[in-house]
């Protein structure tokens, strides 16, 4: 069960604002979130919990993803239309590129060192729904992929060797191969409307789909197949696994909590209320500790969870 251990002081809003998409970095002990309103990184030391600085200059930053492998730190800024690279080591060298408008999830493929870029578009723009591919090595897109609808969060399995992207609206999750990344390779249909927030079971060959529809959707992603369809308490964003302790995390923004849900019997065994408009999370897996992001505040919970 999640129990309040703590909290996080954050920078002050430039502006009326807030958070979105976090990571953690466990070689570096350290956290990443996307303080959007504040077009910055903020970097929290996550074993004495304690802000320790900000990286600026990241126009309209949405998407916050690190690489163990690769030992590096990626963002999406939304506001500009890039994405950029950085080492954990590197407080202002970040490398920079164009991808397609407003981009806000990301997936990496470490294997290829392939980053997905999911952008969430302009329905003024025709044709800019899209996925950019881009080559961290060469540091270039090299690919653009359009997609249905507007995209949301995406994840990549390095098992199946493929990426999973949820798009709102047609509600699907599209699927591609980064081998043959210059289309869809195949389409999982959502019974749901708004998919929004996504992670992976690796073990159970499971991906678990937050709606806006306020359900949780569990998808068998090989064959597609819907496991199960559980009722959430409000319109959903971030999603975390916890695969230690078989626990799910989804972070509602209104009225501000987050669903626990135990993925062996599939059902939600608590509600812990955050704050208003809290819909984004960070999860250390090292030490099971969940960080909910308050932006009336602006602060970070931190949440130790036990069975």
């Amino acid at each position: 069960m999640l129990t309040l251990s703590g909290s996080v002081e954050l920078p002050e809003h430039n502006q009326p604002g807030g958070f979105d998409h976090a990571a953690v970095h466990l070689r570096t002990r350290r956290l990443y979130v996307a303080h959007t309103i504040n077009d910055a990184l903020d970097v929290v030391d996550i074993d004495s919990d304690r802000y320790l600085y900000s990286i600026p200059g990241l126009t309209g930053i949405a998407g916050a993803l690190v690489s163990e492998e690769r030992n590096l730190v990626f963002t999406s800024n939304r506001g500009e239309d890039t994405i950029s690279i950085f080492s954990p080591e590197d407080k202002t060298g970040a490398t920079k590129i164009k991808v397609g408008i407003r981009p806000n999830g990301l997936a990496f493929d470490p294997q290829r060192g392939l980053l997905l870029a999911a952008n969430v578009g302009d329905p003024g723009i025709p044709g800019s729904f899209t996925l950019s591919i881009v080559d961290v090595v060469k540091k270039e897109m090299v690919a653009s992929i359009p997609v249905p609808g507007r995209t949301r969060w995406t994840v990549f399995d390095p098992q199946a060797d493929e990426f999973y992207v949820n798009i709102s609206n047609p509600p699907q999750i599209v699927v591609i191969d980064p081998d043959q990344f210059a289309r869809v390779a195949r389409t999982i249909e959502i019974p749901v409307s708004g998919p929004h927030g996504l992670d992976l079971d690796l073990v159970n060959n499971r991906l678990f789909c937050a709606c806006d529809g306020g359900q949780l959707v569990t998808v068998e992603a090989t064959s597609g197949d819907i496991l199960s369809q559980l009722p959430l308490s409000g319109v959903p964003d971030v999603v975390f696994f916890n695969a230690a302790l078989h626990h799910l995390y989804v972070a509602i923004g209104d009225p501000g909590m987050i669903d626990v849900f135990d993925t062996t019997l599939m059902q939600q065994i608590e509600s812990v209320h955050t704050e208003k408009g809290a819909h984004t999370l960070g999860f250390d897996p090292d030490r099971n500790k969940v960080y909910a992001f308050c932006p009336q505040t602006p602060r970070a919970l931190v949440y130790s969870d036990k069975l």
